[in-house]
Formats: structure tokens, C-alpha cells, sequence
């Protein structure tokens, strides 16, 4: 399935297939067309809302209503010590989840319905654009699929990236699909290791270089975790597999530099 995904072009990868066939590698009982079934029917539901309408700032609402408000799937504190925040199954099931699987299933139900809608990459947080520039709406699906406008976005930017950052859409570029998927792993590989499961830890990582080949930084990770736990030959070939991935020079030579530093200490 990750080597699949692997060889899609991104705009071809429907984020909520791809969201649960990787939640379904933790619950290999799932019904996936259960879930599958549910989300088509949050989109049917949207779709009959909103067929005449076409503002960008009405269809968020109706968007919020449906999935905040009516089903009850919105954020949680406490997803953000637990694994299962990034789990969208789990956000399914239990109704609460983390911004980057919140913000997933927004887009989904969306693009479902026909809308354009893309997560956008905001430091320690996710959310969503409805509709294109410059009619578009900034939403935040952690928060019960608020819509933020000129003052609410000025404040979150100067939360996250300082005072005096401007609160302009461009601070938060767009995510793509593939991104948005290693987004959701990330999450759950960085509570497994703060947790000290670095076995866990090693398994995401895994799955997000199968998932993202050509992300350089990941088979980073792969290698130093696999160092970690003794696995000397496979940290060799993630850092051969990264070495291939990367045609920067200061990255290829600290891989060189790594390969080198493994050869002495397995000699």
C-alpha cells in the first residue's frame, strides 16, 4: 500500500483513503469501508447543503456546522500527548483529534463535495484554506472549524511566528498531499520517541520513507534511530538511500561523514 502511494503523483492521492489505509496498519481489524462509507456520507450531506451555494466564507460555515457542530469532531488538548490524535480512524471514532487529522478530514469532506480546499503548513499547527485567493477563508478545524478573519489570523501569526510577522495567507504555504500524510506520521513518530519507544518510533519513520522516498531528512531520522538501536547495517543503507535522494553537496558530504563514522565504529 506505502509503495503504492509512493509512486502516485501527488494531486492523485485522495487524502482520506490514504489517511485510513495508514490507520489500518494499527488496526488490522478496522472495517475500512465503514469509514470510507462515513466520510462519503459527510460529503453527500455537504453537497446537498450547499448546491447553491458558492461563497467561500458560506461554505466553511456549512462545512464547520456539518462536522464540528453536528457530528461532533473537533479538537482536543489531550490528543496531543497521545499517539491516536493522529489516527484517523481513532478521530472517528472517538470524535477528537489533532489539528494535522482534523484539518485531513476537512479538506477530504471538501473535496468531496467538489470545493478546493488544502491543509496549510503552519508551525505547530495545521489548518485549512476554503475556496481560491482572493475570496478565500482561512479555517481552523481544531477549533471547532472556526473561521479566522483579519484579527484572529493577525494574532495566531504573531503567536507562532512573532510579533510584527504579517498575517498574510502567504506565511502559511499549502501543503501538499504527500506532505500532508508525513505531517500526520510526524506527529505520531515524535510521541513514540519522547516516550522512549524507539522501536515504534523506527516503525513510522519507516512507513514515511516508504510513503515519501524523495524527503531527504526522513532516512536522516531512519538512520539515527536504527543507530540507536544497534541495527548498524540498515542505518548503512537508509544513509546509502539518502545519499541517492539528495543532490545538495553539504548534505551529501555529512552523509559521507556518517557512513564513514559507522565503518570505524562497526571495525
Amino acid at each position: 500500500m506505502l509503495e503504492t502511494l509512493a509512486l502516485m503523483d501527488d494531486e492523485d492521492i485522495a487524502l482520506d483513503e490514504a489517511a485510513l489505509a495508514l490507520a489500518a496498519l494499527d488496526h488490522p481489524d478496522a472495517d475500512l469501508d465503514h469509514y470510507t462509507t462515513r466520510i462519503a456520507y459527510f460529503a453527500a450531506q455537504l453537497l446537498a447543503r450547499s448546491a447553491s451555494v458558492t461563497a467561500s466564507a458560506e461554505r466553511a460555515v456549512l462545512l464547520r456546522d456539518l462536522l464540528a457542530h453536528e457530528h461532533e469532531l473537533t479538537g482536543d488538548e489531550r490528543c496531543f500527548s497521545e499517539e491516536a490524535g493522529a489516527d484517523l480512524i481513532a478521530l472517528l471514532d472517538s470524535g477528537r483529534g489533532l489539528p494535522v487529522t482534523l484539518s485531513l478530514l476537512y479538506v477530504a469532506v471538501a473535496r468531496k463535495a467538489g470545493w478546493t480546499a488544502v491543509c496549510l503548513n503552519v508551525p505547530g499547527h495545521v489548518l485549512i484554506r476554503i475556496g481560491r485567493e482572493p475570496s478565500s477563508v482561512i479555517q481552523d478545524p481544531f477549533d471547532e472549524g472556526r473561521v479566522l478573519d483579519q484579527r484572529a489570523l493577525a494574532r495566531m501569526t504573531a503567536r507562532l511566528l512573532g510579533p510584527g510577522a504579517a498575517p498574510e495567507t502567504a506565511a502559511f504555504p499549502p501543503m501538499g498531499n504527500r506532505a500532508t500524510l508525513v505531517r500526520l506520521i510526524t506527529n505520531q513518530a515524535a510521541r513514540a520517541r519522547r516516550l522512549g519507544n524507539l522501536d515504534r518510533a523506527l516503525e513510522l519513520t519507516t512507513r514515511m520513507c516508504a510513503l515519501a522516498p524523495r524527503m531527504t531528512a526522513l532516512w536522516w531520522e531512519r538512520a539515527r534511530l536504527e543507530q540507536h538501536l544497534g541495527r548498524t547495517t540498515a542505518a548503512r543503507a537508509s544513509l546509502v538511500a539518502m545519499r541517492e535522494t539528495t543532490r545538495d553537496k553539504a548534505m551529501t558530504a555529512r552523509v559521507e561523514a556518517a557512513l564513514k563514522a559507522l565503518a570505524a565504529g562497526s571495525a
